[in-house]
């Protein structure tokens, strides 16, 4: 088993395969209570995160950009690398042809460095798409595994047209032997490079 630390890390790799590789560098991060008045829950046609999961994680972000920006930024798996901030070596690529769709598959490699008292070693995500609704909103689910580490995920994201931009919100649990209820799960430096990406766009 690894320690609280070296766990922490790892089970933050089924946030996104790359924002995932930046947690791995850093201490697990307390999650924080919702803001204001949201939903319960994030869903995707009416389909929503594990109730019953040991780790949830949710945040948002305001991003001033066009939603066709966001969203082909988003759902363009195979050029993460190209606007999120790995710290472990990662590749990313799609297991289908084709536009993101319901049912598409993608699988994220990550090369994980030492962590003690975790060894180090390749942790491989595949993710499959759920639902997706064009605009609005994506789930995937799917595991995480490496060597003495195993993850089951759910994340959901959704995209409101707000005056000026779009709210881009998103809601992940784990379960799982290695599942950290005190991850961010890669969330917050997800958003903030969606965000960066977005914008830089359009200047």
């Amino acid at each position: 088993m690894f320690g609280t630390r070296s766990t922490g890390r790892r089970a933050a790799l089924l946030a996104a395969p790359l924002a995932l590789a930046a947690v791995l560098a850093a201490p697990a991060q307390a999650a924080t209570p919702d803001r204001g008045t949201r939903p319960a829950s994030l869903t995707c046609q009416s389909k929503g995160v594990d109730p019953a999961a040991q780790a949830r994680y949710r945040s948002e972000i305001f991003i001033q950009a066009p939603l066709r920006t966001i969203w082909n930024l988003q759902t363009d798996v195979e050029a993460w690398p190209s606007w999120q901030k790995p710290v472990a070596p990662m590749t990313v690529k799609r297991l289908d042809p084709g536009p993101l769709r319901k049912r598409s598959r993608f699988q994220a490699t990550i090369q994980v460095p030492a962590s003690p008292p975790a060894p180090p070693g390749t942790v491989i995500i595949t993710s499959q798409v759920r639902q997706l609704q064009y605009g609005r909103c994506i789930r995937w689910t799917g595991p995480a595994d490496g060597p003495g580490f195993h993850v089951d995920g759910v994340h959901v994201w959704n995209f409101i047209k707000v005056r000026g931009g779009v709210l881009v919100r998103t809601e992940e649990t784990h379960t799982g032997p290695q599942a950290n209820p005190n991850s961010d799960m890669g969330l917050e430096a997800w958003l903030k490079d969606l965000k960066t990406a977005a914008e830089a766009a359009q200047a």
